[in-house]
Parts: structure tokens; sequence; C-alpha cells
């Protein structure tokens, strides 16, 4: 029977359960008069409570449960229908018929939970005046007096607030719900509906994750420990401590031994029974992680957690699932090589992104080396300075200036600018100086003091337009250093910059999500790009044709792959961020090394010797079946014009 198949109770006197007619028999042999007297006091507390009930005229109508529905997990999938993961708040719960659950596990919960099930009337009498009693002593709600109907109202219907109110207005609706459905079915609804630990809603779901088994063949051994598990199924898991669950187990066997439903000798045995618990099954990790908690993230920006987790939504992602794998064993081979190479910072970390310039879509994302060691997604949530990396950005805003070209030189020489109370005065990496410059031969080189001399020429303020231009959001100050990297930026913010290049100064929003449709097949986000002409389209060849060099001639050569790219690498002060981002038109990939602690790396350590060769790992497996392309030449293109003063 299904949630939705729910018949409403007809008006005639309910019989108790055939299979546990021998609950009432044994009830019976607590005599007459006790039994006569429970039953009074029961029929006396739920006629003045129903009387109570006309007060609470605003509580949910009870009826509904005849078409009550779980909530819908909902799947993501890479660009070509593969499963990646599943995103739920419950697990995926096959509910079932109160026939098809073991009789066992219905013993044990309700002798661990309501032993006088199928002789109260939503509300049990004796429980309630206890509960009264500690919690008057208390001075607050400390101690329950839920029956399983009264568990199930507040499963669906109710907060978990302990007070007072709540418990009334629980106590009502277990009586309405004991006027409109039988005891099966509240019995039934009750076994689908609670929580049994690990992600597990229903008993079928929690007998696989559990036991590896459906409901209908748990044992008594399995039954007990289970039934245990309602109570506080994180704290009493086997899988979480097993010592607690068996001791829990052995309090579930007792009180069926002492209600005379089991004998004492099936409750020893029962105990002392193996059992075969294996690893949860009921979260299905995500097949990628990284990318899922990539979703996740651009998913909460525009849906509740309960809309992600319930609402039944089939995400297609832009990642392949190959290219994924790519991504993170050239991460993982990296790490091995930096290891191998003395680094010996402890929390030596490595990120990967990649981005197609002709969408925009997130093609691969590795945000660590080790998911299962560390969750943070250090590709799109980890902002670290980019040193040279960020230069590009600099060059470009001098190119579309009509006022500078590759062939315009700058002096290389030192220089200070005061800065704020002191003074700056920048220095190349080694030392050394070259008196003037191509502007294309100091990119190429990494020269830092023409870099930072361009950036006073045509202005801090224009190159972090430039940045926003470029979809940039992480927060930058117009100091005199920007252009050596002096802000923090993500993997992702860099890799989609870099994908504008590649595009030749086409961007559009950077997004791992290609569709998003509920389960009936409705479209509910359409990400298709939507590409806007944002850079200058010589200045942005011109700027290309000068970080091919960098790959070619200059530091970048380590990630030479055979075939046209551009790059620059960055390597941050006393080497604690090194970079490499480059790009072929297809694709645009950042990868960023580091230490989660800001810890140095070590001396000699760059981005053209540590983190080009990772570049180059991926960069060659992800363009395999890829054809060779060639960039747009600035010759096409028209020069921009020198913009008047006025």
């Amino acid at each position: 029977m299904s949630f939705s198949t729910i018949r409403q109770k007809p008006n005639t006197k309910k019989t108790p359960n055939p299979e546990l007619s021998f609950i009432q028999g044994v009830l019976r042999t607590a005599g007459g008069t006790a039994l006569g007297a429970s039953l009074l006091a029961s029929s006396m507390v739920a006629g003045g409570l129903v009387g109570l009930a006309i007060s609470f005229r605003n509580l949910p109508d009870v009826r509904t449960l005849q078409s009550y529905s779980p909530s819908e997990t909902s799947y993501v999938y890479d660009i070509k229908g593969r499963l990646l993961s599943r995103l739920h708040g419950e697990a995926n719960r096959e509910a079932v018929n109160l026939e098809r659950i073991s009789p066992e596990l219905k013993r044990a919960v309700l002798a661990i939970e309501d032993s006088h099930f199928y002789l109260h009337h939503g509300i049990n009498p004796t429980s309630i005046g206890r509960a009264l009693w500690v919690n008057w002593r208390s001075g607050g709600v400390v101690e329950g007096a839920s029956t399983i109907t009264m568990q199930l109202v507040k499963n669906i219907f109710l907060t978990r607030d302990r007070t007072f109110s709540r418990k009334l207005s629980e106590a009502v609706l277990a009586i309405r719900v004991e006027q409109f459905f039988e005891k099966e079915e509240i019995m039934e609804m009750y076994l689908n509906n609670i929580y049994w630990g690990h992600n597990n809603y229903g008993v079928q779901t929690a007998a696989q994750s559990y036991f590896n088994k459906p409901a209908s063949e748990l044992n008594l051994a399995e039954a007990a420990l289970m039934a245990g598990l309602i109570q506080a199924p994180e704290t009493y898991s086997p899988f979480n401590n097993y010592s607690n669950a068996k001791q829990r187990q052995k309090m579930v066997l007792d009180r069926m031994a002492t209600l005379g439903w089991i004998t004492p000798e099936e409750a020893r045995a029962a105990h002392r029974a193996p059992l075969g618990v294996g690893k949860p099954t009921s979260w299905q990790g995500s097949k990628l992680p990284y990318v899922t908690d990539t979703v996740m993230q651009e998913l909460q920006e525009t849906f509740s957690k309960e809309v992600i987790t319930k609402g039944g939504m089939r995400i297609q992602t832009s990642v392949d699932y190959f290219m994924q794998e790519k991504a993170e064993e050239a991460v993982k081979k990296g790490y091995k090589q930096l290891r191998g190479r003395g680094i010996r910072t402890k929390d030596l970390q490595v990120a990967l992104v990649a981005v197609d310039p002709r969408t925009h879509f997130i093609k691969a994302v590795v945000g660590g080396v080790d998911y299962k060691k560390s969750q943070l997604n250090r590709a799109t949530q980890s902002r670290r300075q980019p040193g040279s990396s960020f230069k590009p950005f600099v060059y470009y805003t001098a190119f579309a200036s009509g006022k500078y070209g590759p062939g315009s030189v700058v002096n290389d020489s030192p220089v200070s600018y005061r800065d704020g109370s002191g003074v700056y005065s920048p220095k190349n990496y080694g030392g050394s100086f070259s008196g003037p410059i191509s502007l294309q031969a100091a990119l190429i080189q990494s020269r830092n003091v023409p870099a930072v001399v361009l950036g006073q020429k045509v202005g801090i303020s224009k190159v972090i337009e430039i940045c926003r231009r470029l979809g940039i959001e992480s927060p930058m100050r117009p100091v005199i250093s920007l252009p050596l990297g002096a802000g923090d930026i993500t993997p992702l913010e860099m890799a989609n910059s870099y994908a504008t290049f590649a595009s030749n100064g086409w961007y559009s929003e950077p997004t791992i999500i290609v569709q998003i449709a509920d389960s009936r097949g409705n479209v509910l986000v359409d990400n298709t790009p939507k590409p806007q002409l944002v850079l200058d389209p010589w200045a942005t060849a011109s700027l290309t044709t000068v970080l091919q060099g960098v790959i070619n001639n200059g530091t970048g050569r380590a990630a030479n792959i055979g075939r046209p790219a551009a790059g620059k690498t960055g390597t941050t002060d006393n080497e604690r961020n090194v970079w490499f981002v480059g790009y072929v038109p297809q694709l645009s990939t950042a990868v960023w090394v580091g230490d989660d602690a800001n810890r140095a790396l070590g001396k000699g350590v760059t981005g053209g010797g540590n983190a080009a060769p990772i570049w180059r790992s991926f960069m060659t497996e992800a363009l395999k079946n890829e054809p060779v392309l060639q960039f747009h030449a600035a010759s096409k293109f028209p020069r921009p014009k020198v913009k008047q003063k006025k």
C-alpha cells in the first residue's frame, strides 16, 4: 500500500492486527482491573483532548496523509548523460506495504517505542502521567510520552521544539489520525517515514543500507538493532559505534523478553548473533565530488536547499566524466612529483579548473589533491595572489588604449613610487635590470619593473575595470603593486578570464550547469551561452601572440604541448603561490600550487617549473581528440585609436 492509496477509516469498530493478537493476550494477563482502569483513563484523556481540539483549528488536516508523497531526489549528470551523483535531504525512499516488513521488526519497534499501540487511541495515559511528573520536577520538557501515532504526526506536521504547546498539538493530531486511519495504516506510514540514520528514511532503504537485504528478510537480531536506532540513529549506529549499537540492541531484546514476546533464551541468542553490517549505502557518494560541490554552489545561488534536495531536479552539467578523470589524475600525479622534488610544506595542495572559451562552460574542476581528506574546493572558493599571471591584464589594458603595442619600449631600470607614507621600489625576479625593453620581451621574460611602470602609465583603475569586464569579482585595491598580482583571485576567475583571451574577446558568465529540468521534463534553467564582445579584438590577438612567446621562448616552456598555445606563469613573493594559466582556442586551464596555511613552498619553486608541467599533463590528455586550431592574427583587426582627452 503506497502513501497515495491509503484509504479512509470506515465508521466501524477497529479490530486488532491478527498477527499481533498475542500482544493483547499478554496485556490481559495484567488483570482486568488494571486494564479497565487504563482504558478508562485513556478514554477520559482522549475525550478531554478532543474537547480541547476546538481551540486547535489551525492544526493541519490529518486527512492529507491520504495523498502524502515523499520528497524526490535530484540527479546530477555529465554532459553525455552519465549519472554523477544524487542530491537529497532524504535517501531514495522505497515505501513498502506492512506485509512486506519483517514481523520481528514490527514487534521490536512496538516493544521499545509503544508496546500499548494496539490498545490506546493515539495517546498513552500512563506515559503521559510519568512525563508530566518528570517535566514538572525539571521545570521544562525533558521527557516525552510519544506514542507511535504521536511520533508520526510530529515527523510530518510539526516542529521538533520540546514545548508543552507542541506536545499538546501532537496529542490532538494523534487522536485525529486514529479516527481516520486503521492501526495497520498508521504503522505502515510510521515505518516508511521515520529516520533510521545515515540519511536513511524508511525501513526498506534502512534495511538495505545496514544489512544489504529487504525489510522483509530481517531476523530478530537485525530487527532489534534497527528498532534501537529510532531514538538516536547516529548515536546507536553500528557504523559509528558498534559497542553502543550492541548495548542498545540488548535493551530492545530485553524489553521484548520482559513483555513475553520472546523468551530470555531467544534474547540472549539474538544478542550473541554476529551482525553482517557493512558500509552505509544509502548515501551514494558522488563519483566526481568536486564537480558535485561546484554544482551545489551554483544551485544555491538560485534555489533553496530544500528545493535542491527534494525537488526531483535533473541537472545536466558541462563536465565530461572522462575529462574530469584526466584532470584529477594530472593533479595527483603533479602532487607526487612536487613531493619528489623536495617540496615538504605540510599542507601542500594543487587545484585545477578548465573552461571552454567557446561557451565558458566549466569542463573540469579539481579543488584539491584528495577530496576525502579535504572538501575545500580551492578551484572556486580559495582566493590567492596570482603573481605574474596577473600581468596579461595590464598588458591588454595598454594594448587596448591604442598607445602601445607589443613592440613598444619601456625602461626596465630602478624606479620608486611614493606609496602612502613610504616608498615602493619594485624589483625583478633575480634582482637584475634590462634597460630599454619591448613590451613583448618584458612579458615573455616576466619582468616585474616594466609591468609596474606600465600599470602607472595606463592607470591602475583602468586595469581593475578590465578585470571586472572579464568577470573577476574578487576584491581589488588600486595599489601600485597590483600589476604583480597583489590582489587575491580564484583559479576559476583566472581560467575564465584567460578563456576570454582565447575567444578573442567574447565573454559569457562561467557555469557548470547546462540545463535543469524537473522530474516531468519541464525545463527550469537553460544556460545556453549568450556571449558578448567585451575586449578589443586587435588588443586581445596581440596579447595572445605575446603569450604564445611565453610558452615557446619564455618562462612557460615547460607548458609546451606541441600545438599553438598561450599562457603565463605566476610566482608570488617567498614562493607561497605558483601558477600557470594558459589556453588553446578550445580550452583554458588554470593550475595553482600552494599551501593551505600560505607557507612558503621553498626557494626556487616557480610557476614555470612546478605548475606548468601539471598544466601540460592535463592539456595533452584533454586535447587528444581535438583538432589543432590557430589563434586569430592581430593583423586581421583594426588597431584601436587613441582616445583624445577632452
